[in-house]
């Protein structure tokens, strides 16, 4: 069985509520998952960093921050989109990381990762700082039209998310 294909069966085994067997594969693919993280090809990392939220490997999610902080786009993406998984349920991994998707939703020179980050912050609380600065991004002319629309919804989420407290 590969990574990918172990991965795979962790999150069928998660989603049918099989948290023990989750835990089983976890300890006997955390190297694989390590080493995939850290290997040279940024397609592999991508995979690594996709199993991190398919095994629910909260353990990880520092391994995760290296992965936001990667040379490829794809390697940010599959951790970006990791770490939207893990944190659906818990909103302080995102305030964990928000200085750092903060500043991929500001500056990252891919939109699809700019993206990725903006609908990633709307997982974690309602940041004022964080609030006003997807804001900019949606009043920003020079920004990918999808990029502000993003910014625009998950900026008005955020604003509802605060006053509903």
């Amino acid at each position: 069985m590969t990574l990918v294909e172990a991965a795979a069966r962790a999150d069928e085994l998660a989603q049918a509520g099989d948290e023990r067997s989750v835990a089983a594969l976890r300890v006997q693919w955390d190297e694989e998952i390590e080493a995939a993280a850290r290997d040279a090809d940024y397609r592999v990392r991508a995979q690594g960093y996709r199993a991190i939220a398919q095994f629910r490997f909260r353990q990880k999610l520092e391994l995760l921050r290296r992965g936001l902080e990667d040379e490829s786009a794809g390697a940010r993406g599959s951790a970006l989109l990791a770490l939207r998984a893990l944190s659906a349920d818990h909103p302080g991994d995102v305030n964990a990381f928000r200085p750092l998707l903060n500043e991929l939703a500001a500056r990252d020179p891919n939109d699809a990762v700019r993206r990725l980050a903006i609908f990633t912050l709307q997982n974690g609380t309602a940041d004022r700082g964080t609030i006003q600065l997807l804001q900019g991004v949606a009043e920003d002319d020079e920004a990918d039209r999808e990029v502000r629309e993003a910014a625009r919804k998950v900026s008005a989420a955020l604003v509802k998310k605060s006053r509903t407290k």
